[in-house]
């Protein structure tokens, strides 16, 4: 799951990254709009972490024009401010919650948990695929009701299929979304198919659901 905060205060930025990431998040950060924008023009994200002060702009324009672009990503609005005037006309403009500063760490995975699951997963903590079961909260996947050990990107690769079961996705969207880099980046994609490879054989006979598209990448069916 990828989040994208937008915040300049780089020592609380810095703090959720180093938070989020030991909770299997892959974390960018843009500090000011300009650098917010770019990313968002290149990459889509499970959550959005938004302040509303920030420099060459303000969190609030920028929150209409991720709505106004008809974006799917969650946002939650973290902010200083905490009239319920703010929180009103945030909610009002598309925002899915909002934090006020200073906040705890765990309240804010827990709020980020809630969006993805609810966009992604109809509020479910349990996701059931066939003989798969994967539960968001305690980061445990079962095959035929035994738990398999999985790595922190194979299981991400798979949560990733499983939003997007019955569609292809492309080798290049899921580099991205586990390096949280353009896959311009990438020389090869070599290190998908290795993903892909030990993600099918630790499965098991699950594996199968996973078909390669030839040419093109993968999807869950």
């Amino acid at each position: 799951m990828k989040i994208l905060i937008i915040e300049d205060e780089k020592s609380l930025a810095d703090s959720m990254v180093k938070y989020l990431q030991n909770e299997d998040y892959i974390c960018e950060v843009a500090p000011d709009t300009q650098l917010a924008r770019e990313k968002l023009a290149l990459f889509d994200y499970d959550c959005i972490l938004l302040d509303i002060m920030l420099p060459k702009g303000s969190g609030l324009d920028l929150l209409q024009e991720i709505k106004a672009a008809k974006k799917m990503d969650g946002v939650i609005i973290i902010s200083a401010k905490n009239s319920l005037e703010d929180r009103i006309f945030s909610l009002k403009l598309g925002a899915d919650d909002y934090l006020s500063k200073p906040f705890h760490l765990a309240e804010l995975s827990a709020r980020i948990q809630s969006i993805i699951r609810r966009r992604n997963f109809e509020g479910n903590n349990i996701i059931q695929h066939g003989d798969l079961m994967v539960d968001l909260n305690l980061k445990i996947v079962k095959v035929q009701n035994k738990e398999i050990e999985l790595t922190k990107s194979e299981r991400a690769l798979l949560i990733f299929l499983l939003h997007n079961k019955g569609k292809v996705i492309d080798k290049s969207a899921i580099a991205e979304h586990l390096s949280g880099q353009s896959a311009m980046y990438f020389d090869n994609f070599d290190i998908i198919y290795t993903h892909i490879k030990n993600l099918k054989k630790k499965l098991g006979d699950a594996g199968d659901y996973i078909k390669t598209v030839y040419g093109t990448g993968y999807k869950l069916v």
